[in-house]
């Protein structure tokens, strides 16, 4: 099933999204550094078990408005930005799932805005608070590295986009399991970083996230009351799997956690199959089972 896209307004911008199927809501957020198409995998499989899918590009990728600045790009305005898809569809509740950044935006949601989310479904994302735990351990500070190159001015777009995006495609092909990423898969979201302003905006979600934790931090923690399920690829380089567990006082409905043996931070693009069907029982109800 080939998605339709249409631009939404939310929260003062304008989202292109990705849309298909029909029966109950589903968003699926993107992570960094990728867009809609990181779900091209799960959209056409859930859309066919009977779901609205809708995939947005986030507020300053691709082919979404990209406001200035990183004040444009707090996990309050994302959140919101997510909030609003959900009620422009016409529902007042939504099953939502993350990855990455997405994830984080994710967590956001249903912190701030739990009347929206209905079940939740985080791919290789920190619970607020375990990142928190994280950034203060010498591991997962090295794993982390990149959030601090992220806070300096310009420097972070001139590495991105330096020899066609060589950084960003990297990303990819060193990390991924072999084939999950094609070269025309590559080329999309080369396309879609070099839309004016794109890096920037990219960059601008990292200097916000790490404002927000060092001058909010724990505070900005607050209970998810929606069934949540985890799913983390095993071998993911960049946030280590150990921290993959929320505190259940944090997500006293935590469903439960599933670790994908031999994939990377690029789960759903190394096991789209399986992290298909792990979706489509969690948002119907269904657990247990494989793996």
């Amino acid at each position: 099933m080939t998605p339709d896209f249409r631009i939404i307004d939310a929260n003062g911008v304008k989202l292109r999204a990705a849309v298909a199927g029909q029966g109950p809501l589903i968003v699926m957020v993107h992570g960094f550094p990728e867009s809609w198409y990181s779900w091209r995998h799960q959209i056409p499989a859930i859309a066919a078990a009977g779901y609205h899918v809708i995939a947005p590009d986030m507020r300053g990728y691709n082919l979404s408005s990209r406001p200035r600045g990183f004040a444009s790009y707090t996990g309050e305005r994302l959140a919101a930005d997510v909030r609003d898809l959900i009620r422009e569809r016409g529902s007042e509740q939504a099953m939502l799932a993350g990855h990455d950044f997405g994830g984080e935006v994710a967590w956001a949601t249903a912190m701030r805005h739990p009347e929206v989310v209905e079940r939740l479904v985080i791919l290789d994302a920190l619970h607020p608070r375990r990142m928190l735990e994280g950034l203060r351990t010498p591991r997962q500070m090295v794993r982390s590295w990149y959030y601090w190159v992220f806070q300096l001015p310009w420097l972070p777009e001139r590495i991105m986009s330096a020899r066609r995006f060589h950084m960003l495609r990297r990303l990819f092909e060193r990390d991924a399991r072999p084939g999950a990423f094609s070269a025309a898969d590559v080329d999309r979201y080369v396309d879609a970083w070099s839309q004016p302003g794109a890096v920037g905006a990219m960059s601008d979600y990292y200097r916000a996230l790490v404002r927000a934790l060092l001058g909010e931090g724990h505070s900005r923690v607050s209970q998810v009351t929606a069934p949540t399920l985890v799913i983390w690829g095993q071998h993911d380089r960049y946030l280590g799997v150990e921290l993959a567990e929320p505190d259940r006082a944090d997500v006293p409905n935590l469903d439960r956690v599933v670790v994908l043996p031999g994939a990377s931070h690029w789960v759903m693009h190394d096991e789209p199959a399986e992290v298909s069907r792990l979706l489509i029982d969690f948002f119907s109800g269904t657990t247990g089972g494989r793996p």
